[in-house]
């Protein structure tokens, strides 16, 4: 009877024990399914509902030399997912209204001064997105700029993801005037070439080759390599035809593609860039004067920009000047963009590479042509609606579109809003009311004509209605 006692209290003593061990590890594991579902709801509420955005409507100059007449373009959280005619637009969606409108790819502008706030430095940190000159250039419809040898997205209010990409292009001084240089550069690509030919030797040998030494780069320029490689591409600031032809023979000897600044005698030797690959960078307007003692073909030309690109010469267009002046010659500077292409079309450049001068094309140039410069799916929803063709003069830019969301609306802005006014507001009602507008009139507001009811003519008087007129009387003679 003892030994059961002693067993049962033994039993007991075990059984609590058992109890505090156990109920920690059970408060533990209950804390842990506390923490999962605390997680899990802050996951749910961290996660960002997509935002739609679709231009329905319009005519759609994809940039790829597509038309899509009366097509949408649909894009999700700022991406293009799809665009053509069969395209089911969510309900969520923010929808603009482009009906009798075209809709264009957003313009690209190589070269820019001033449009961000600043010239030089980090711009992720310093850009100004309530610049005045931004606003402006996005109602050019300009969606993305180069400065400072930087690829920027033109955003308003926004300071994210505004840098595209860095240092993509290297300036290299390779002119007549300029004989030493020139020499300098030549050796630079040739102990690049040797030593890229070393390095691709080497790779192949070290299969079999384990303990082979890699190739020394000591004393490789960084630039001459990174051109050669195709990590950069080389810029020269070349417009007579002596250094032209020295360029592509260059780019030919050591098989790179030259950007060319200027190129105002191209047109002169069009065929040895186009065997070079070159891009050219012009201003269909600037004009030089042949010299007289030459007998050969010199000077500027209307149809320079279309016998480059006649010769395969991937044409980009720049005005003469790249910043925002509001005080100088009309259709000179940055805003203007399309007026200097139309000028390279009066030259004989189509107008499917006149729009690729301003769009893709320095895109390309920018190293930024997988995002931006043609509408397509996977890229940027950027995009502008004009009333007209946009190489028109007298085409404006109704809307500016950057990353799916409205950056530019022409009737909101004061700059150009009284001319030719829109008749109704585009938009949707449901981006309407995202803006703060209301379909209703407020209290008080005075009845506008339009709002009137049409009043019809006026009935004549009747001839019976009119009082006869009497003959005037003749006096009588004597």
């Amino acid at each position: 009877m003892k030994l059961a006692q002693r067993f049962g209290a033994l039993g007991a003593l075990a059984l609590a024990a058992f109890a505090f061990v156990a109920r920690p590890a059970l408060a533990q594991d209950g804390e842990k399914k506390d923490d999962k579902k605390d997680e899990a709801a802050k996951d749910k509420k961290d996660e960002k509902k997509d935002e739609w955005f679709a231009v329905t409507g319009g005519d759609v100059y994809t940039g790829t030399g597509a038309v899509l007449r009366g097509a949408t373009v649909l894009s999700k959280n700022g991406v293009i997912e799809a665009l053509g005619h069969d395209v089911e637009v969510p309900a969520e969606a923010k929808t603009l209204d482009a009906t009798g409108m075209r809709v264009y790819p957003g313009l690209v502008a190589i070269n820019s001064s001033g449009l961000f706030g600043m010239a030089a430095g980090d711009f992720a940190d310093s850009v100004d997105p309530y610049n005045q000159r931004m606003l402006l250039a996005l109602a050019s419809g300009i969606t993305t700029a180069g400065q400072s040898n930087t690829a920027l997205k033109l955003k308003r209010r926004d300071i994210k993801n505004v840098v595209l990409r860095e240092r993509y292009l290297a300036t290299l001084s390779f002119t007549n005037s300029n004989p030493s240089g020139k020499r300098e550069w030549v050796e630079k690509f040739d102990k690049a070439a040797r030593y890229l030919r070393d390095y691709r030797e080497w790779e192949e040998k070290k299969r079999d080759n384990k303990d082979l030494k890699e190739p020394n780069a000591s004393g490789v320029d960084s630039t001459a390599r990174a051109i050669l490689e195709g990590r950069v591409l080389a810029r020269f600031n070349s417009s007579s035809r002596e250094d032209l032809l020295e360029v592509a023979r260059l780019a030919q000897r050591f098989g790179f593609r030259p950007v060319i600044d200027g190129c105002v005698e191209g047109w002169t030797v069009a065929d040895e860039l186009g065997r070079a690959g070159a891009y050219a960078v012009v201003t269909p307007r600037d004009r030089r004067d042949k010299e007289e003692q030459l007998v050969r073909d010199g000077g500027s030309s209307i149809e320079n920009a279309a016998i480059l690109h006649k010769s395969g010469v991937q044409v980009c267009v720049i005005p003469s000047t790249t910043g925002v002046d509001l005080g100088g010659i009309a259709g000179r500077d940055i805003l203007h963009l399309p007026i200097e292409a139309g000028f390279a079309v009066r030259g004989g450049l189509s107008d499917q590479a006149a729009l690729e001068s301003i769009t893709i094309v320095p895109a390309r140039l920018l190293g930024v042509s997988h995002k931006v410069g043609s509408l397509e799916k996977g890229k940027d929803c950027d995009l502008i609606v004009l009333d007209g063709d946009v190489l028109h003069y007298q085409s404006l830019v109704q809307y500016t579109v950057v990353e799916g969301k409205v950056a530019y609306d022409k009737s909101a802005e004061l700059f150009y809003a009284h001319i030719r006014p829109r008749p109704t507001d585009q938009l949707a009602p449901e981006s309407r009311q995202d803006k703060g507008e209301s379909d209703e009139k407020p209290e008080g507001a005075k009845e506008t004509p339009a709002d009137k009811p049409a009043e019809g003519p006026k009935p004549e008087d009747k001839p019976e209605d009119k009082p006869e007129e009497k003959p005037e009387e003749k006096p009588k003679d004597g």
